[in-house]
């Protein structure tokens, strides 16, 4: 059984939720998001929380699903409420990226400009070569942040390409340093 199922999930000042036979539907001041609870679970509002649970206690096909609702729930409130950001850094001599509404225009050493269209409800900023991604929905804004990365991802050497922020690239030695370690023999 999962423990993060069980806590409820507080709704927010300024933040109504619709629940219909299987489908929870959450606006907020930054929009409204919309999820279908899986078969066997159910999501019930009580005293200004969500709470969820399993019509079938422990049930095998359903405990899966279950902390996942509720995850899924959590995730819809703060996201219509506060909204999420995913940031991501470039390194290199020359890389650059311009950001206008939901379009991102990179230049990372390639033979042309690589455009990305955000999709709706996903926006861009960009400042001191810091990629900021933004939008409501947790799991579309680390889906675009994640194929941003994938363009040109860091690479072990010298560190050049796209990181999420705080994230440690693991670096290796050059040729130089297996040459000296080499002509030891």
């Amino acid at each position: 059984m999962s423990k993060i199922a069980k806590k409820p999930v507080l709704i927010k000042e300024g933040v109504s939720v619709n629940i219909a036979e299987n489908k929870v539907s959450v606006n907020g001041p930054k929009g409204s998001l919309s999820f279908v609870v899986p078969q066997g679970i159910e999501v019930k509002q009580e005293d200004g929380n969500l709470v969820v649970s399993q019509r079938i206690k422990n049930d095998i096909k359903t405990n899966a699903l279950f902390g996942l609702t509720r995850a899924m729930v959590a995730n819809m409130v703060t996201g219509v409420s506060n909204g999420f950001t995913k940031k991501l850094e470039l390194s290199g001599v020359g890389y650059r990226a311009q950001a206008s509404g939901n379009t991102l225009t990179l230049s990372l050493g390639f033979s042309h400009p690589v455009i990305i269209k955000g999709e709706e409800g996903i926006t861009f900023a960009v400042e001191e070569n810091v990629i900021t991604v933004l939008g409501i929905d947790k799991t579309l804004v680390g889906n675009t942040a994640a194929r941003i990365r994938a363009i040109r991802p860091p690479e072990p050497y010298k560190g050049k390409g796209i990181k999420y922020q705080g994230e440690r690239i693991r670096r290796k030695a050059g040729k130089a340093a297996k040459a000296v370690g080499g002509a030891a023999k």
